[in-house]
């Protein structure tokens, strides 16, 4: 009977309960509870990897652009892949590899007359 006595009076000591209800309100019903940080976090980690995804796109796009501006043949080659262009004594047959998408999965075949 004692320890209950004891276990009562722990538990009304006002400075318990306060600290218990400011730990449900900061932990639950605050808008920077803890299930929105652990959202946050998530996201922020989301959005780092997009960034250097991005990042790794800006660099080789930068490789792309500097070897376009440099080298003729590589600025033909980007021409006839891209954009489908062809030389004037040239037959240009584009082959699609039974998908809707043309850009990706395309073989172009190139025969001169």
């Amino acid at each position: 009977m004692q320890t209950a006595g004891k276990i009562f009076s722990i538990l009304s000591n006002k400075y318990l309960i306060a600290l218990a209800v400011f730990a449900v309100i900061i932990l639950f019903t605050d808008h920077n509870n803890l299930f929105e940080q652990w959202d946050r976090k998530k996201e922020l980690k989301e959005l780092q990897t997009k960034k250097t995804y991005y990042q790794e796109e800006i660099e080789k796009t930068k490789r792309e652009l500097t070897d376009l501006s440099n080298n003729p043949a590589a600025l033909e080659k980007y021409a006839r892949e891209k954009f489908y262009m062809k030389r004037d004594n040239e037959d240009l047959f584009i082959v699609e590899d039974g998908t809707d998408s043309l850009k990706n999965n395309s073989l172009i075949q190139y025969s001169q007359p």
